[in-house]
């Protein structure tokens, strides 16, 4: 098993136990025991064959055997024995609102329900009301929820979640009484994919909030309605898409806002470290201020919280206790690139594949966009069902953008092309022809089933290929709709790194593709990378900001991604 799926398995653990009624100790070993390996940079397969997982935090004795026999032979018998024990339903029962592991163990001890439909039957019959901790209004709260499952009961992807999170932002702001605002939680970390909302207002007047927030035309179901916190199940259109997510609300003073801010942005193991950080030196933190019995610190911002604790300001994206504590105590964070640091973009199509506007179109929305250059890269010869170009119209391409040249002043369009990656690794067109090109980004779109090996060593070659300019989209994940195929990343960043080759951060909120764990492992090799949208029309060139997210969570700064360079520069490293 690879890397990603063990965590997956150690994850699925921490939840199977919690549905059992393990204590939360136990849930959280496995838990943080996943996000640890996640995180892990470095050769997994040597760490696997000599047993050496002991230098990394979270992992224990009992964990590295886990994690070695799953490596080693696919299987677990605990797992195994767990999933027997817990029925199906049960898992499916989490994705309801209000409703959580403690309820659900409940349910299952006391009504012997595990399944969904089970739980619908007995709500509508009146006997999961007579449970003690339940109520006629939990009861209701269920049958709503079991409703809309379907709808609201999956993780979304950020392009979807943030522009929610944003509309409620914004209606909260215009209330009165309300002097901040501030969406926290995974948005707020820029994470890929979101499962709820997490709302924060500082006020002196928290009833009259509560009651224009759970009655905003977004909701279509209200979970609680409390003094000072509420919940609701909202709902916003995009396009033909309806994305529904739970969206929690606080109201906290304006003195209590920062350290509420910095709680609830989270992660829960940023928070952890800097909890103890207070209490190594003598003081208390939590979401309602930093101090000792006698004082509490005066602090405006979360600036001012991570001064008092002797630290630098981390931003929200690198709060994933990766090594942000550590950096932020010696005053040694990056400086993390900006979404005005781009000059232009590299990986973009247009009518002559599969894309929907012109040449002159989606280079015109780039000056638009205020950058230097553009960088058209159509699907090369072999991929017919995207509209894929043969050498002669390779060659009416490069005329016309030799034209398109002339007349846009200031501004550049570089050939390029989007090159499959064959079955056995070698490039799309002749090797003569390839040299034409200002730059060839190499890409796989075939063959997903390969094995690792396999996989890992065509892509390997292409990155070997002296026309190969840069890596796009490496592992091919859809992000809730596809994983990536098999791939040994870590020996393709090295390849990259040995051949200097650059890899792409697919800013396509599908794609985020490299991930930012991979992107922070690519950065400590030395490689190079490059933010383009994959954009298919001109509205995806307005995409890129999501992989500036990606390159920000993965630590990187301006000097460290490509095409933050000028055009100059560009051209002398292109060799053009």
């Amino acid at each position: 098993m690879t890397k990603d799926e063990i965590a997956a398995a150690l994850e699925e653990i921490g939840t199977l136990l919690q549905l059992k009624g393990e204590n939360d100790f136990r849930v959280r070993a496995y838990t943080a025991g996943a996000k640890a390996l996640v995180q892990l940079e470095g050769d997994f397969k040597a760490r696997v064959a000599e047993k050496r997982f002991d230098d990394v935090r979270g992992i224990g004795d009992a964990l590295q055997e886990k994690i070695i026999t799953l490596a080693t032979t696919g299987q677990l018998p605990f797992l195994d024995d767990l999933r027997a024990s817990v029925p199906p339903g049960l898992i499916e029962m989490l994705r309801l609102p209000g409703i959580g592991p403690k309820k659900i163990k409940a349910l299952h001890d006391e009504l012997k329900i595990d399944t969904v439909a089970q739980l619908k039957s007995a709500c509508e019959a009146g006997t999961v009301a007579e449970l003690k901790g339940f109520g006629a209004k939990t009861q209701v709260k269920i049958l709503d929820g079991i409703a809309l499952l379907d709808s609201f009961g999956k993780r979304v992807r950020i392009d979807q979640a943030y522009p929610l999170g944003t509309a409620l932002v914004e209606q909260l702001r215009a209330l009165p009484g309300v002097e901040q605002v501030e969406l926290c939680g995974s948005m707020r970390r820029r994470r890929d994919t979101a499962k709820d909302l997490d709302l924060l207002v500082a006020s002196a007047t928290a009833a009259p909030i509560m009651d224009a927030f759970v009655a905003l035309p977004e909701v279509v179901q209200v979970v609680g309605h409390g003094p000072t916190k509420s919940s609701i199940v909202a709902k916003l259109q995009l396009g033909t898409e309806s994305i529904v997510l739970n969206a929690d609300l606080r109201v906290v003073t304006a003195a209590q806002f920062p350290f509420a801010q910095l709680y609830f942005t989270g992660s829960k193991e940023h928070n952890i470290r800097l909890r103890q950080r207070a209490i190594e030196l003598g003081l208390s933190l939590n979401e309602y201020g930093l101090g000792d019995e006698a004082i509490t610190a005066k602090c405006k911002t979360e600036a001012d919280i991570y001064k008092a604790l002797g630290m630098a300001y981390v931003a929200p994206e690198l709060r994933e206790d990766t090594g942000e504590v550590e950096a932020a105590l010696a005053k040694e964070l990056p400086k993390l690139i900006e979404v005005g640091d781009l000059r232009g973009v590299f990986h973009n199509h247009t009518t002559a594949s599969d894309g929907t506007a012109t040449l002159e179109e989606m280079a015109r929305k780039c000056q638009a966009l205020g950058w230097e250059y553009f960088g058209v890269a159509d699907h090369s010869q072999s991929l017919k069902m995207a509209g894929g170009l043969s050498p002669e119209r390779v060659r009416e391409q490069w005329a016309e953008v030799d034209e398109l040249n002339e007349k846009l002043k200031g501004f550049r369009i570089l050939k390029g092309i989007e090159c499959d990656i064959l079955l056995d690794g070698s490039l799309d067109y002749e090797d003569d022809f390839l040299t034409g090109f200002d730059y060839v980004v190499a890409s796989v779109h075939t063959h997903f089933a390969l094995g690792e090996d396999e996989q890992t060593a065509r892509v390997c070659k292409a990155l070997s290929h002296p026309a190969t300019t840069m890596l796009g989209h490496a592992t091919g994940r859809l992000i809730l709709r596809r994983p990536g195929y098999k791939l040994d990343l870590e020996q393709v960043i090295q390849t990259a790194a040995r051949h200097g080759k650059f890899i792409e951060i697919n800013a396509q909120p599908s794609r985020l593709d490299l991930d930012w764990t991979y992107v922070k492992r690519a950065k400590a090799l030395g490689v190079k990378l490059v933010i383009n949208p994959d954009a298919h029309s001109p509205a995806d060139l307005e995409l890129t900001p999501y992989g500036i997210n990606v390159a920000r969570r993965g630590w990187l700064t301006k000097a460290d991604v490509f095409n933050t360079l000028g055009l100059k520069d560009v051209l002398k490293l292109l060799g053009k």
